[in-house]
């Protein structure tokens, strides 16, 4: 990467008007931001369907896209709904995500459009869902059969569609037939919007920057579909799930639930699974994070039905064959690893023999004694990426005023941060003008919110993945302020042509968006 900077910014924390963000107007408005404030990237959360507990990294699908970001306003500028079908909704505070009202209220408007799209296909439609089909019939059909479930987990459906007998699926695809053009058409829906969005994205020069979890959710079409590629028992329960072991912040470590890959089965065709399903996300993205980068050297393992992360222990991972087998396979191509936490030797060595770029955090710095820190900028190799803080982590002003005072001492002097300045900015001013080539900050730093902003508080339910920005804030002033910062410490995109979108013409849903599809 050369030396450049970014924004992470949520898509769900758009100010979009009905209820959560979207690839619309706003999302355009956004990039034209980006581009006025001197940025390069805009890192995002997973774009997948959430699941319980509303979390991006607990997804139905590795592939489908989530219906609530599809833009209701482009769906009535392409002839699939009239104003009166959204607009007199109410879709709650415009400043925090109500998941419960839009999975009330949302997907009546959605089947109203999808109704008048497949009244009169488009004509790209049937090439959509033939690109797609590999993965776009069991997710259309998972979805179809959680819906007739009432919404339970697909292990306790009737034995027939939960073993994915034939005759049951069989029969299943006839009794659910509207259901599966329903959910087909979302997600054709959805990446038009997404294809129109990311070809701006290109020509505005901004590279967008994906998130892939490591581990897919138990309830998902991944695992319901493709069972063999988990540590299952003959019934398919997992017989270990992951998680991380007891640490200095949770005495029982953190049980996350995931079925864990088998990871001998996979080797043996070449991970195959694994190619898929990075090889689709670079068709959506330019550059890719790949969460828990840990876990592809040791993965830490908990028995079944445990309650809590005390018994796990650690197993070898597919270690570096995986990654050359992705290079040789995909071409060589921009990926971050994910290697916050404790990291062993072999991890670091891992890391050092992919070349991957690691994270940076500089919440992560500040030890009450003045310790030495790898992620105090002064130790930086240029081959990272630096934040402030992720999603995981309070907002600068939220940290800072939660801090231990030493903690809080220390980082003031290390960053000389001044009121006048505002401590938000001073920090950011640390990690842009370090060595390394890549600086990302939240949105909430730029704007100075305090701890009401934060996204995620991990190990909990409730409250998380709900921060909005609001109509206004990001406005010439501020990205004007930003750019000058770019400018100050040699961030700013070097002035180029305008660059096509990577592989469009290979993306999931080629049409442009048009009027009179109705």
């Amino acid at each position: 990467m050369k030396r450049s900077a970014g924004i992470l910014m949520p898509i769900f924390s758009l100010p979009s008007p009905c209820g959560i963000g979207t690839l619309g107007q706003a999302a355009r408005e956004f990039l034209d931001f980006l581009q006025a404030g001197g940025q390069s990237y805009w890192q995002l959360l997973p774009v997948g369907p959430t699941s319980y507990g509303d979390s991006p990294y607990q997804s139905f699908s590795s592939f489908a896209g989530n219906p609530y970001f599809i833009d209701l306003d482009d769906l009535a500028a392409d002839g699939l709904l009239e104003p009166a079908d959204y607009q007199r909704i109410d879709w709650g505070d415009p400043q925090r995500v109500d998941y419960a009202l839009l999975y009330e209220k949302r997907y009546p408007v959605l089947r109203l459009a999808v109704e008048r799209l497949l009244a009169a296909p488009p004509a790209d439609y049937a090439a959509f869902l033939e690109e797609n089909g590999d993965w776009l019939e069991d997710y259309a059909l998972f979805m179809a059969l959680k819906g007739e479930n009432g919404g339970i987990s697909w292990d306790q459906w009737p034995e027939g569609e939960r073993l994915r007998e034939p005759n049951s699926l069989a029969a299943a695809k006839t009794r659910l037939a509207k259901e599966l053009d329903f959910w087909r058409g979302v997600q054709y829906l959805f990446f038009r919007q997404w294809d129109a969005l990311k070809a701006l994205a290109g020509a505005k020069g901004i590279s967008i920057i994906g998130d892939l979890p490591i581990y897919a959710a138990r309830d998902s079409a991944d695992m319901w579909a493709d069972p063999k590629q988990f540590q299952t028992d003959e019934d398919l329960n997992p017989v270990e799930v992951a998680g991380c072991p007891p640490d200095a912040f949770t005495a029982d470590g953190q049980l996350w639930g995931n079925p864990l890959f088998d990871w001998e089965r996979m080797k043996e065709d070449g991970y195959r699974w694994w190619l898929r399903r990075i090889g689709f996300q670079f068709r959506l993205f330019d550059v890719l994070r790949i969460d828990h980068f840990r876990g592809f050297d040791e993965y830490y393992a908990i028995p079944f039905g445990d309650k809590t992360a005390r018994n796990g222990r650690w197993k070898p991972g597919p270690g570096l064959e995986f990654f050359k087998t992705v290079q040789n396979e995909l071409g060589k191509r921009q990926i971050i690893a994910e290697d916050l936490g404790f990291l062993t030797p072999s991890v670091r060595k891992l890391l050092r023999d992919t070349g991957y770029p690691g994270m940076k955090v500089l919440e992560f710095a500040f030890d009450p004694k003045g310790s030495d820190s790898e992620y105090l900028p002064h130790n930086y190799p240029r081959n990272c990426v630096v934040y402030a803080g992720t999603h995981d982590n309070e907002t600068i002003e939220g940290w800072l005023a939660s801090a231990a005072p030493g903690a809080r001492r220390y980082a003031k002097r290390y960053f000389q941060l001044t009121r006048r300045e505002g401590w938000a900015w001073g920090v950011m001013r640390g990690a842009w003008a370090s060595v390394a080539d890549l600086a990302v900050m939240q949105m909430q730093d730029l704007l100075s919110i305090g701890a009401e902003g934060r996204i995620n508080i991990p190990s909990t339910l409730g409250g998380n993945w709900q921060w909005r920005m609001l109509p206004g804030q990001a406005d010439g002033a501020l990205a004007a302020r930003l750019r000058q910062s770019m400018a100050l410490y040699h961030r700013l995109p070097a002035p180029a042509a305008p660059k096509k979108a990577q592989n469009q013409e290979k993306t999931p849903g080629r049409a442009k968006r048009k009027a009179g599809t109705r």
